[in-house]
């Protein structure tokens, strides 16, 4: 099982995945951390935890809204 190092938010995380899916998972990585640079963009620096929590309901605001 392969393994990667993701970098979110200038921290690195290592995860596993299926082989082949490193591509899709720093794809995703890339996409998270855009949308935590966004938050800290403005001026939404709180603590790591509630960066992610924040870009993960905004992530998922999106998906029901489509």
């Amino acid at each position: 099982m392969p393994e990667l190092t993701l970098t979110v938010n200038s921290r690195n995380y290592d995860v596993a995945c299926g082989e082949g899916e490193e591509p899709h998972l720093r794809e995703l990585a890339e996409f998270i951390d855009g949308k935590i640079t966004a938050i800290v963009g403005e001026g939404g620096r709180r603590g790591d935890t509630r960066l992610l929590l924040m870009a993960t309901l905004l992530i998922a605001d999106e998906l029901f809204e489509a």
